[in-house]
């Protein structure tokens, strides 16, 4: 088991305490003047606009730093075409923290198409191109360019997604470790709060970064695997070596459904070492080799392999380190960090947020900070798995909550001190809208489990699905003075709602926006078991709900879902399928979701390799249908807009193609007409509102809208 982690607050402050509070961390020398500074201990260099809200990286840690006593400085979107703009703040007396931002950099700057985007939400007047891309690895060289001397931590979202070799969709190859190519000290992983307080202190005590080697939730390089370490080798894929029966790499993940019966209760009985073929093991003295960088760049199915290994790898309760190597050194990524307590994620939302923009940004307007202004973020993580999604890779699979208390007092501050607030409340959420205080029922079982979701196939027997405490919390938010209304903008788990009627009542009497936007995805098998997602049945359940609870309150709402194209596993009779299925919903998408393959998503695996990583990989192992050619990824889309009659001599030509003719005509049961619309028509048709529009007009009219939170909408993320 893991030794207790030292809580956030529990930390002896730094001796810069005494400089007290600043009002807004400083971005200027004179800033720094007018504090009293005569340098920063720690400056933060980032991608984003510095916005001091708990919703923007810079600011959490940025607030816990200072609480920890250290001066912090930041640096947001500098100048990256040289060193000059690095050493506006001087010296640190510590280190840069380096993080590319809320996003990814490439996908923050290209679309799924691979087109440079002309807007950037993060940045002031929405302008786009302030960022360099791969913008953590050109800041970090900066910095070293600036002062030679200056540990340099790497951390976000970006490095923590690069932190292992990775397919890049962008240069469609494999690209060895960011923390390599950025030539920083340490990488950071994960939301990395643990990890940050605890690097500051050990510094701050003369610790040399160099010798900084087993906190969790951190990679570095090492030239060989230390003494009193046992390395399982599993850099082949039909000989993975020497594994254990609890925490093998190789434990088959699409056939333990239920966290293994005779695993749990084993668990139960502390009795887990009976499986173990040598009990003198030591886990936390256990590294697993995977295929070194070389290899996995050379060979998809190794790619596949290693992937796999890595995403078994993520419970903090059994996770061990991973060893990958890059030429004649090795990338060292050490178990994740334990997830905070709820005491700990008080602390953290608790800091002196001012809530708004940095002054010196005046009056521009920063997108990302208006869709997230009178937001409030209650819990972390995702158990959900979905392969396409980066979630589970960052914030990790086990739930961190806030208590009411402190949601309670964040959604006051707002009220009282935030400019521009009405009454509206635009989202009381997270990664996940509905898995507060949701988790195992049993802290030993979910130590053990290894599945990489709680709800695929279907929702596991061990996981608690009560809603009753988010049911609670948002009456009570409702029922403050001064709140008008309480919208729910984040993504909901329609599968884990259903099975809490009282839930869905509560959130469409009193909680929608007027419309509800989920995310079935598809409606085949194929694609949905690849992206380990319910079936549409699951979908069909809500929106009964959905319907019957809206027409109880006497209300018109309406769901608004998602789909994805050109998601690994999926065909095109898949996508003419869901074409017909949404034809016969009258469903009209106006924005279309293309699966973008993110940095070591499992999903970006398939892509690459065409190989399964959610089942044993070997060269003879399951195929996947992969998507990847332009021709191939526009006729996706067009399906999911079928409507569109500039699509339709595309789907009539693949109709055709695929002997479905019969499609074609002006039938219920037929996708598109047979014959084209003159050019005027075409346009007028692109002119009139579709069915979604419709009913966001009639909704607009006189109402506050709900704005999701975090990051831009999914059809561009």
């Amino acid at each position: 088991m893991s030794k207790p982690a030292t809580a956030l607050y529990d930390y002896d402050k730094y001796w810069a305490e005494c400089f007290g509070i600043a009002p807004q961390l400083p971005m200027s020398r004179e800033e720094m003047d007018a504090l009293g500074w005569d340098s920063c201990d720690i400056i933060i260099v980032t991608g984003d606009a510095y916005v001091d809200h708990p919703s923007f990286g810079m600011a959490i840690v940025g607030r816990l730093l200072e609480a920890n006593g250290f001066r912090v400085g930041i640096i947001a979107q500098p100048n990256w075409q040289s060193k000059q703009a690095f050493e506006a703040l001087g010296k640190p007396n510590l280190y840069f923290g380096v993080a590319a931002g809320n996003m990814d950099s490439m996908i923050n700057r290209y679309t799924a198409d691979k087109k440079v985007r002309n807007d950037d939400a993060y940045t002031p007047g929405g302008v786009g191109g302030k960022r360099p891309d791969r913008c953590s690895l050109v800041y970090s060289q900066r910095c070293k360019e600036a002062y030679t001397d200056v540990p340099v931590i790497l951390g976000g979202i970006e490095a923590s997604l690069r932190r292992i070799a990775h397919f890049d969709y962008w240069q469609g190859s494999v690209r060895r470790s960011i923390l390599l190519d950025a030539s920083a000290d340490i990488l950071l992983y994960g939301n990395a709060e643990r990890a940050i307080v605890e690097i500051s202190h050990r510094l701050a005590r003369g610790e040399r970064v160099a010798d900084i080697r087993d906190i969790r939730g951190t990679a570095l390089m090492r030239k060989d695997t230390p003494d009193g370490w046992w390395e399982i080798d599993s850099t082949r894929v039909d000989r993975p070596g020497r594994i254990d029966q609890i925490v093998s790499p190789y434990v088959n993940t699409q056939e333990q459904t239920d966290c293994d019966s005779k695993q749990a209760e084993a668990v139960e009985n502390e009795n887990v070492l009976r499986f173990v073929p040598d009990a003198k093991r030591n886990r936390s003295k256990t590294v697993i080799r995977l295929p070194s960088f070389e290899k996995v760049r050379n060979d998809a199915v190794l790619y596949a392999h290693a992937n796999r290994v890595l995403h078994l790898e993520t419970n903090p309760g059994n996770a061990r380190a991973l060893v990958q190597a890059h030429d004649k050194r090795d990338l060292w990524i050490n178990p994740p960090a334990l997830p905070l307590s709820t005491e700990e994620m008080d602390y953290v939302f608790g800091m002196p947020f001012t809530r708004v923009p940095h002054t010196a940004y005046g009056d521009a307007n920063i997108p990302a900070y208006e869709m997230i202004r009178f937001s409030v973020n209650i819990m972390r993580g995702c158990f959900g798995g979905c392969t396409f999604c980066s979630i589970t890779e960052h914030e990790g699979r086990i739930i961190q909550n806030r208590s009411e208390e402190s949601i309670l007092e964040e959604v006051e501050k707002i009220r009282d001190s935030v400019p521009g607030f009405t009454g509206v409340i635009s989202d009381l959420g997270g990664p996940t809208a509905n898995m507060y205080r949701l988790a195992c029922k049993s802290r030993k079982i979910e130590a053990a489990c290894r599945l990489p979701s709680c709800v695929y196939p279907g929702i596991c027997k061990n996981l608690n699905t009560d809603h009753s405490a988010l049911t609670s919390l948002y009456r009570k938010v409702r029922e403050l003075p001064g709140v008008k209304k309480v919208l729910i903008a984040s993504g909901l788990r329609y599968d884990l709602a259903v099975e809490n009627p009282e839930y869905v009542k509560e959130l469409v009497t009193h909680h929608v926006g007027g419309y509800l936007k989920i995310a079935p995805e598809h409606t085949e098998s194929g694609p949905l078991d690849k992206m380990m997602k319910p079936g549409i049945g699951s979908y069909d359940r809500f929106k009964e709900m959905f319907e019957r609870f809206s027409k109880e309150a006497e209300k018109e709402q309406y769901l608004i879902p998602y789909f994805i194209a050109a998601h690994p596993g999926t065909t095109d009779e898949d996508m003419v399928n869901l074409a017909l299925w949404l034809k016969k919903n009258n469903f009209r998408a106006d924005q279309v979701q293309a699966f973008y393959p993110s940095p070591m998503a499992t999903a970006t695996a398939m892509y690459h390799s065409s190989k399964n990583p959610l089942r044993k990989v070997s060269y003879k192992s399951e195929s996947v249908e992969t998507v990847k050619t332009p021709e191939a990824r526009r006729l996706h889309k067009a399906l999911l807009r079928y409507h569109d009659p500039k699509n339709w001599p595309l789907i009539r030509e693949t109709l055709k193609e695929m002997n479905l003719g019969r499609l074609i005509g002006s039938g219920d049961d037929q996708l598109i007409p047979l014959h084209q619309p003159d050019e005027n028509k075409i346009h007028g048709s692109a002119r009139r509102k579709n069915t979604f529009k419709a009913h966001e007009k009639r909704i607009r009219k006189g109402k506050a809208l709900s704005q999701h939170t975090g990051l831009p909408p999914r059809a561009k993320s």
